[in-house]
């Protein structure tokens, strides 16, 4: 599809969007793919635009440049993102060979300096990462832009990237501990059930989708003790 038909279809669904994907790569990206990754983020930056959507989100993506030209590069994508009006979400992922933790990502964003660029906390990169339940306490609530769901298997992952993902309540992320801070630091924000699986793959989307938001709803009700 092209473009301006997949926004129609986004549209047509009537589901308001809460982030809109970047192509990953350019925080590592060598210099002759950096015009055509920042050209995608523009791109990636009208259509939240289009679908009235106030953040974008990005993968930190291949690569083990210095992390002196990260820096650079997030600090170019946050003034791209910031001429659009919106927040740039980043994440960490812990299997990467550079930015492998919750510290490194931190560490990277302060230091492009971009008020408009902040923290994707991912509960499964949290649990696997070493940081479980309230394992992001010394965090200010003003750098979590944005949430990503899903539970752990209490094994470890088989791929890179992991593709064993389960619906809150089935692993070992401990959901009341980690629900509870995300409140006390005043996170207002979506919380976003990402859950790749191939035995998901296998059934409807709407299914998986149904899923995951009555497993999401049960775990906040035994964090916060009401439905």
């Amino acid at each position: 599809l092209s473009n301006a038909a997949v926004l129609d279809l986004v549209r047509a669904g009537g589901v308001p969007v809460s982030a809109v994907g970047v192509e990953y790569g350019w925080t590592f990206a060598a210099k002759d793919d950096r015009a055509r990754l920042f050209a995608s983020l523009r791109e990636a930056c009208e259509n939240a635009v289009a679908l009235e959507c106030t953040t974008v989100m990005s993968g930190i993506g291949p690569g083990n440049a210095p992390l002196d030209e990260a820096v650079e590069n997030v600090r170019r994508a946050g003034d791209i993102v910031a001429g659009f009006g919106l927040r740039l979400a980043l994440e960490y992922q812990f299997q990467h060979p550079v930015v492998s933790s919750l510290d490194i990502l931190r560490d990277l964003i302060a230091r492009a300096g971009q008020p408009n660029v902040g923290l994707l906390l991912d509960a499964y990169h949290l649990q696997r990462g070493g940081r479980p339940g309230r394992g992001f306490e010394e965090v200010p609530g003003a750098e979590i832009f944005y949430v990503q769901l899903s539970d752990v298997p209490d094994a470890p992952p088989a791929t890179v990237p992991p593709v064993d993902r389960l619906p809150p309540g089935l692993g070992v992320v401990r959901w009341t501990e980690l629900f509870q801070l995300l409140a006390a630091k005043n996170y207002t924000g979506y919380l976003s059930y990402e859950a790749p699986n191939p035995a998901h793959w296998q059934r409807a989307a709407a299914e998986v989708a149904e899923e995951g938001a009555r497993a999401t709803r049960r775990a906040l009700a035994q964090a916060f003790g009401h439905d």
